[in-house]
């Protein structure tokens, strides 16, 4: 699928990934390929980009936001992320 991150000041990530584990209001949560349509509202957390299923990862701390997810494509808007090492 494809998983776009953007904050108001710039696109963060843009590629093809097998899934995203994000901070919801209410828990942890995870979006993998082909997922059905969803809209929800982001707590503050980390992001995780799952970007295979060999394990590579890259993450992200968000400090709360929106994922939408239509088309087998992801779009999560943050207020503010700082990428993790």
């Amino acid at each position: 699928m494809t998983l776009e991150i953007l904050t108001p000041e710039k696109k963060l990530y843009n590629g093809e990934v097998y899934g995203v584990q994000l901070p919801g209001i209410e828990g942890l949560f995870e979006i993998l390929d082909k997922h059905a349509p969803l809209v929800s509202a982001l707590g503050k957390g980390n992001l995780k980009v799952l970007k295979d299923k060999g394990g590579k990862t890259e993450q992200y701390s968000i400090q709360g936001g929106f994922v939408e997810v239509l088309n087998n494509k992801a779009t999560v808007l943050v207020e503010g992320a700082v990428a993790l090492d």
